[in-house]
């Protein structure tokens, strides 16, 4: 056996782990309820418990926690040892199914957008048996989800469940309305690529907005940056190498199927990508890889950047989510097979996913928005703040056909002939690839690649679950009262091409072209996050959630204030760091390179020497000048920061003055610090600069 079949999953009570330790009747009533959904047994629960709890022990493990995902974009974990005292003064080990079944850490201080008060403070953690146990830092972590005293999801798991079930009910309702009597479940998948930048540690120690807000709020372009696309899939830094090998093994041990790395675009950019799972597993796997990369990095002397833009001037990170829907027989519902013009199950399922993307597209809009990815959208690395759909040549042909009133061919695919006739003829995808696009169409997926690369992908995904599940109730209306199903799938069909061709888009989506075609075609184009959030709060989003059961109207409300309390909050910790590393760093430092300069035009000219300082004193003239500006910027700045938090009342008010004044505040007090580096003796500047960050590994 090698090395990697002996560590993959080794710290997973994962199904092997369980037909191996449980009684069959067990686990029969377990996996019963993972894959079919049914209620499970507590009697059933204790059984688990104890199974579990040997199993850890044996590992290593001396404690348990329940392991979940409160509105914070990190997980949180409250760990119990597994001893219990015994009467000789001993100690036993115990783990009960009440205790896996229900945890209760308080509530009131994690973000509940009012929907927990200070002096609420019960809030409860349940077994989630569908995503496995691990074992990480000596501790039974048990994923579940987070709940208030009265019944709200506090968390990102909750609703991401119930879009899993509403989705593959809709699902399951077109599918038998097709013909389909075997299936009974529609699983969504995901493999979301992870992008992400390292640094080294001495660097990212001596700068505090690195260490405060995860960017660096100061900093001029470097000589060289990706201008020279030389760090794109080139060969990989021994240390940053050393450090994704450790990675992939430590993720490979909590059966994370970390399948591909690689250079990315900017200097000190790389990518880690997954194998597909289902969704919940996936966005799980995906949170740990987070939590891993930076403990791993730091093993290594390193430091994991996972904010948007951590540096100006260069690509930022995001994270590719791809999609797909597959039957719990195997069966991807978004393969178009060799002849997908003949596929009316797949081109049913595409047409459902374009009509869900136009009609939602600002709730998908605001499911990736995020303060950090404010910066990255919309600039020459990520695709636009315009939803569209990339759908490639064939299936292009193939939807004007449906509108034309009748589908009758698809486009074959070539080989490519490369020219030398030792290379083998390739064959050739029936589409490029468009990496402009926000939500492309990928072969037999979707890759909505707006995600920041920062934040959990259960939004974006619960968000797509339901708007998905909405649209597929409406063809399962019809296609259940049909005469004639067949005649009533070619008029769903005609009726969505017609009706939402307008979010099909395969052009470049960084022209200033689309931007003025997509307003004519009268889509959303929402720059920022502030903005976007609105979109929680629309009767038809609102409406759209509770039909489906996956948020109430309470629920979306209090995520609406939470989005805006962390904008207002993020916002507001990067305004106080730049003030003061612009009051306490920046300004003594040019104070000092000027003083000097005044000192040295001084000495030459008391010597009585006929020199030219010319240059001095102009050097000395630019940087007063600037100083000067810098110091109005820095007043400018701190009367825009206590107007922020003097704006109690309405809470969206707020956010948008933290985006369109302080925020922009930041931005010229940045321009004048950055002009100043250029200039000022790097001997004297306080920090590391791009240059030193980038290129020093």
């Amino acid at each position: 056996m090698s090395k990697l079949n002996e560590i993959f999953g080794s710290n997973v009570f994962n199904d092997s782990v369980m037909r191996e330790r449980l009684p069959k009747a067990v686990y029969k009533a377990l996996r019963k309820t993972i894959d079919e959904g049914t209620t499970l047994d507590p009697s059933v629960a204790e059984v688990v418990a104890g199974a579990m709890k040997d199993w850890a022990i044996e590992k290593g493990a001396t404690h348990f926690t329940h392991w979940f995902q409160p509105m914070t974009n990190i997980t949180a974990e409250k760990h119990d040892s597994f001893i219990s005292p015994t009467a000789d003064g001993k100690v036993i080990m115990e783990f009960s199914g009440k205790e896996l079944i229900k945890g209760e850490p308080d509530a009131s201080s994690f973000p509940s957008g009012g929907l927990r008060a200070t002096f609420e403070a019960r809030g409860y953690t349940a077994w989630d048996c569908t995503s496995p146990a691990f074992i990480k830092d000596g501790s039974l972590c048990i994923p579940t989800a987070f709940c208030s005293y009265t019944g709200e999801a506090l968390d990102k798991k909750t609703p991401l469940l119930r879009s899993m079930e509403a989705l593959s009910k809709q699902a399951i309702r077109v599918l038998r309305a097709l013909g389909n009597t075997t299936a009974n479940r529609v699983i969504t998948t995901v493999g979301p690529e992870q992008e992400y930048f390292i640094i080294d540690k001495k660097m990212y120690d001596s700068r505090k907005d690195l260490i405060f807000t995860g960017r660096t709020l100061f900093g001029a372009k470097a000589p060289k940056g990706q201008e020279l696309e030389d760090h794109y899939f080139g060969s990989i830094k021994e240390r940053v190498s050393e450090f994704m090998k450790e990675l992939d093994e430590e993720l490979w041990k909590l059966g994370i199927s970390a399948k591909t790395k690689h250079n990315e675009v900017a200097p000190a950019q790389h990518e880690l990508a997954p194998i597909f799972n289902t969704t919940n597993i996936a966005t799980d796997h995906n949170q740990l890889t987070m939590e891993i990369m930076k403990k791993v990095a730091l093993r290594h002397g390193l430091v994991c950047l996972l904010h948007e833009k951590p540096f100006a001037g260069i690509n930022g990170s995001g994270k590719h989510n791809n999609w797909s829907m597959s039957t719990d027989e195997g069966v991807n519902l978004l393969d178009p097979g060799k002849t997908p013009h003949e596929n009316k199950q797949f081109l049913l399922f595409l047409c459902a996913v374009i009509k869900a993307v136009d009609d939602y597209a600002d709730l998908l809009r605001v499911s990736a928005a995020n303060p950090g990815n404010d910066h990255r959208l919309g600039a020459n690395e990520a695709p636009p703040a315009i939803i569209s759909i990339f759908v490639g040549d064939q299936l292009q042909d193939i939807l004007d056909q449906i509108e034309k009133g009748g589908v009758t061919s698809s486009k074959v695919s070539d080989l490519m002939e490369i020219g030398v006739t030792t290379l083998p003829a390739l064959p050739k995808d029936t589409t490029d690839r468009n990496r402009t696009s926000p939500f492309a169409f990928t072969g037999n997926k979707f890759e909505f690649r707006m995600v920041p690369s920062s934040a959990s992908i259960a939004a974006p995904n619960f968000t797509l679950n339901t708007i998905v599940a909405e649209v597929l109730s409406g063809i399962a209306d019809r296609l259940e009262k049909a005469q004639d199903v067949e005649t009533e799938i070619d008029k769903i069909l005609f009726e969505i091409v017609k009706e939402h061709k307008k979010i099909v888009f395969n052009g470049n989506g960084y022209s200033e072209e689309w931007i003025q075609e997509a307003e004519r075609r009268g889509l959303p184009n929402i720059r920022t996050t502030v903005e976007s959030i609105k979109a929680l709060i629309q009767e038809k989003n609102l409406e759209v959630m509770e039909k489906h059961g996956v948020l109430s109207r309470i629920e979306m409300k209090s995520r609406y204030e939470i989005s805006l309390e962390h904008y207002i909050k993020t916002i507001n910790i990067e305004a106080l760091t730049m003030l003061d590393m612009a009051k306490k760093q920046i300004l003594p430092a040019v104070i000092r390179f000027a003083t000097g300069l005044a000192e040295s035009i001084n000495t030459i000219k008391s010597t009585g020497v006929d020199a030219d300082v010319t240059a001095q004193s102009e050097l000395l003239v630019e940087v007063s000048s600037l100083t000067a500006s810098l110091k109005n910027k820095i007043k400018e700045l701190e009367t825009s920061v206590d107007k922020a938090s003097s704006l109690h009342g309405d809470t969206y008010e707020q956010a948008a003055f933290c985006r369109f004044d302080v925020f922009e505040k930041m931005n010229a007090l940045r321009s004048d610090a950055d002009k100043l580096e250029t200039i000022v003796d790097k001997e004297v500047w306080p920090f590391p600069t791009y240059g030193d960050i980038l290129f020093n590994i």
